[in-house]
C-alpha cells in the first residue's frame, strides 16, 4: 500500500510539474504578444523591474511571503505543487521568453496578437487546471482566495476578481505588460479553468493514475 501511494505521489508530482511548465509556456506566449499577461506576473514583472530583479528571482521572493501567511492561514492548501509552482513557474517563463525572442522572432501587429492572445490564454488556463487537477496542493497565490472564502464565507469568484483586479492595479502603476489579455484571465480565468478541469484534466490525470498505479 505504501509503495502504491509513494508511486501515485509521483505520478501526480508529474502531472503538476507538467502543467506548471504549460501555463508557463501559455504566459510567455501573451508575453511576447504584448496582450498583457495574468494579474499576478504582469504585477511581478512591474515591480521586479523597478528593484532591477528577473520575474524568475522576484516571484520567487514574492511567493515564498505568501506561502509564509498560507501556511499560517491555510496550511491544508500547501503540497508538492505548491512547491513547483512557486519555484519554477517564474524561471520558465523567462526562459520560454528567451526561447521566443531567439528562435522565433514574431512581427508583432494586430494578426499576430490576436492570435497569440487566443493561443495564450488557452494554453495558460489548460497549463493551470492541468497542475491544479493534480491536486498536490496550490500556488501560494491561488490559495489566498479559498482561505479568505474559508474565513468569510463570500463567493470564491468574487473574491478572486477583486484579488485579480487589485493585482491588475499594481501592475498598472508599476508598469507591469497589462493589456487586454491581462483582463480576460482576471474575469474568465476561472471558469475556462473550470471547463478544463470537468472536461480533460481531471478525467486525463485521474484514468492515468488508475490505469499506472
Amino acid at each position: 500500500m505504501k509503495r502504491k501511494r509513494t508511486k501515485e505521489l509521483v505520478f501526480r508530482s508529474l502531472y503538476a510539474f507538467i502543467g506548471v511548465a504549460i501555463l508557463a509556456f501559455g504566459a510567455a506566449t501573451l508575453r511576447i504578444g504584448q496582450v498583457g499577461l495574468d494579474p499576478y506576473t504582469a504585477a511581478n514583472i512591474g515591480i521586479g523591474s523597478v528593484l532591477g530583479l528577473s520575474l524568475g528571482v522576484y516571484q520567487l521572493i514574492v511567493n515564498i511571503i505568501i506561502l509564509v501567511l498560507v501556511f499560517i492561514f491555510g496550511r491544508q492548501y500547501i503540497g508538492i505543487g505548491t512547491v513547483i509552482n512557486m519555484v519554477l513557474t517564474g524561471f520558465f517563463i523567462d526562459f520560454y521568453t528567451w526561447i521566443y525572442t531567439t528562435f522565433i522572432p514574431i512581427k508583432i501587429n494586430v494578426f499576430s496578437q490576436s492570435l497569440l492572445l487566443i493561443v495564450g490564454i488557452i494554453i495558460f488556463t489548460f497549463g493551470a487546471s492541468f497542475y491544479m487537477s493534480a491536486k498536490l496542493g496550490n500556488a501560494p497565490y491561488d490559495a489566498i482566495a479559498p482561505i479568505i472564502v474559508e474565513r468569510t464565507k463570500a463567493s470564491y469568484r468574487v473574491v478572486r476578481v477583486i484579488q485579480d483586479i487589485i493585482f491588475v492595479i499594481l501592475a498598472f502603476i508599476f508598469g507591469g505588460p497589462v493589456g487586454i489579455g491581462t483582463i480576460i484571465n482576471a474575469f474568465f480565468t476561472g471558469p475556462l479553468i473550470d471547463f478544463w478541469n470537468k472536461n480533460v484534466s481531471e478525467p486525463i490525470i485521474e484514468k492515468s493514475i488508475k490505469d499506472k498505479v
